[in-house]
């Protein structure tokens, strides 16, 4: 049961998750672990990578106490939903993993908060049906081909030896855990974020997602990215809040403009001094911006 999964985190990381979850059968047959709090208007929010959905789980208190229902899900490999070792860990499949999740629920209009892969995923389903579609926020992500990547990913790409690193040394996830933010995580928070990947097999999804950047047109996933990319047009009239942490190693400036290029009308909220893990900088601060976005009629 999905409690039992929940269960097994340590008792403090319980304090700041204290969620039960859900579990759905996903076609291929693996199991997603979701959240599914509160009620009214839906709002969908995907991860990226290394994180899961404990990293949304102050704006989920947020966003259920002004009455909202959040959905929550963990990507496959990711959190508390099944770690495969043979599954089709690609962008394609992520969007239809969401998707599913979504007509499981009986799920029409939502709202999109994405961060990291989340980007690509979310706008890769929000295009499918732009008219479902309420409001995006975007935090530090991208949803667009760019061979622009930190070197310390890039060298990780390498296969063999990024396979290696990360999943042998944990050399990602670990690193990410200093790295993305500016004001040091607490051990709780830190142990949090880092517990679903404890060990060479829980770290399949952390190497797959680092695979899955398309820096060449060959890659399996260009492709998919460049058709959501020739699509975001179709998102352009819906109100998007732009939420970024100007000290990002990974989505820099440039991809903030790149967004302010794709959107022009976008609203901005930009935090100079917060990093990639903006939710974990400026938790109430960014929690409360993001917030206020949701109510605007």
């Amino acid at each position: 049961m999905t409690r039992s999964r929940a269960s097994k985190l340590p008792a403090d990381v319980r304090e700041e998750y204290p969620y039960s979850g859900n579990l759905m059968d996903l076609p291929s047959g693996v199991k997603m672990h979701y959240l599914d709090e509160g009620s009214g208007p839906i709002v969908l929010m995907l991860h990226g990578n290394p994180t899961w959905s404990f990293y949304y789980r102050g704006l989920v208190n947020k966003m259920v106490s002004a009455g909202y229902r959040c959905i929550v899900p963990d990507h496959i490999g990711c959190g508390l939903s099944d770690k495969p070792s043979n599954y089709n860990y690609k962008l394609e499949q992520r969007i239809e993993d969401v998707a599913s999740l979504l007509h499981y629920l009986e799920i029409g209009s939502y709202s999109l908060i994405v961060h990291d892969w989340g980007g690509a995923i979310g706008c890769g389903l929000a295009v499918r049906r732009p008219e479902a579609v309420e409001k995006i926020v975007l935090l530090n992500t991208a949803a667009f081909n760019s061979r622009r990547i930190p070197w310390r990913i890039a060298a990780v790409k390498v296969p063999w030896v990024g396979e290696f690193i990360i999943r042998a040394l944990n050399g990602f996830a670990g690193p990410a855990a200093n790295m993305s933010v500016c004001i040091p995580l607490s051990p709780v928070v830190k142990r949090g974020l880092l517990w679903p990947y404890r060990s060479w097999a829980n770290r399949i999804a952390t190497w797959n997602f680092v695979k899955d950047i398309p820096l060449v047109k060959k890659h399996v996933s260009f492709a998919t990215l460049a058709t959501i990319e020739a699509s975001l047009s179709d998102l352009s009239e819906k109100p998007i809040h732009i939420v970024w942490g100007g000290k990002d190693f990974c989505f820099n400036y440039y991809f903030l403009k790149r967004w302010q290029t794709i959107f022009p009308t976008a609203e901005l909220s930009l935090f100079p001094h917060y990093g990639h893990y903006i939710l974990e900088d400026g938790r109430a601060e960014v929690e409360t911006v993001i917030q206020r976005f949701m109510d605007k009629v």
